[in-house]
């Protein structure tokens, strides 16, 4: 059984947090003058558009599609979209929620390059051994720059750089994902407060900072491959991911 982790937000400043970090990644994620999350996507009329029936392995749950309007910055909208799978009462109490990026490569066709696959079933299964919580599946495949640039960042991680240099090489930052339109989603839903599974601070800055309190951090740590030793290494040292695992892979 995994120990679950209070997190402590500075609920005045609605910035801060004491994760358990090495100080120079403390230093760099939770600026003591600056917000964590700096996510600007301009999101409007967030809307539901399906609720239907979906039995799984994991369980009964109800599978629901949201889509938000993303202005751009000459006034042309594009659509965002994203999934949530949610099971039993999401309301009279915090419930677990996983947000989860899209990974075909991972959650589709099992890759070892990353623990996208075995994040995605570990969500499913505290979801389900708790009887409720929410899956939220955004389409953002690999980290927001989308699957032909992934697949390319995956030729430069061949020829020897690691993911956050070949997103770099590619010209997109390490990280091109926002989180608005989740926090969006959870509160279409009812939900104000949620037990995060995660082990990226970002995304429990970006709920914080959206409204959505996160009363507790459930980590999403899985049993480490060493095909995918180093994907891990460079989430923790370079994106202040926390990864207790790397250092005994």
């Amino acid at each position: 059984m995994q120990k679950h982790e209070i997190i402590e937000i500075n609920k005045d400043r609605n910035r801060g947090a004491a994760y358990p970090l090495a100080e120079s990644q403390r230093a760099r994620i939770l600026m003591q003058d600056q917000d964590i999350y700096n996510g600007t996507m301009p999101l409007e009329n967030v809307r539901k558009v399906a609720d239907a029936d979906f039995p799984t392995r994991w369980g009964h749950f109800r599978i629901l599609g949201f889509e938000g309007t993303v202005m751009g910055p000459e006034a042309d909208a594009k659509t965002e979209s994203a999934v949530a799978l949610v099971m039993g009462d999401i309301v009279s109490q915090p419930p677990i929620v996983r947000i989860h990026s899209q990974c075909l490569t991972g959650d589709v066709f099992h890759s070892l390059r990353c623990d996208c696959r075995q994040q995605l079933e570990l969500a499913l299964e505290k979801i389900s051994e708790e009887g409720s919580g929410v899956l939220l599946y955004e389409q953002q495949e690999g980290r927001g720059i989308g699957l032909m640039a992934k697949l390319k960042a995956y030729e430069l991680q061949d020829q020897g750089l690691d993911t956050v240099e070949a997103n770099i090489e590619l010209g997109f930052k390490a990280d091109c994902r926002e989180f608005e339109l989740p926090a969006a989603v959870l509160k279409l839903m009812g939900v104000g407060a949620v037990r995060l599974i995660t082990n990226n601070p970002e995304k429990v800055a970006a709920l914080e900072a959206a409204g959505i309190s996160v009363v507790e951090r459930l980590p999403a740590d899985v049993e480490p491959e060493e095909s995918f030793r180093d994907y891990l290494r460079v989430k923790r040292e370079k994106m202040g991911h926390l990864s207790p695992f790397v250092d005994s892979v």
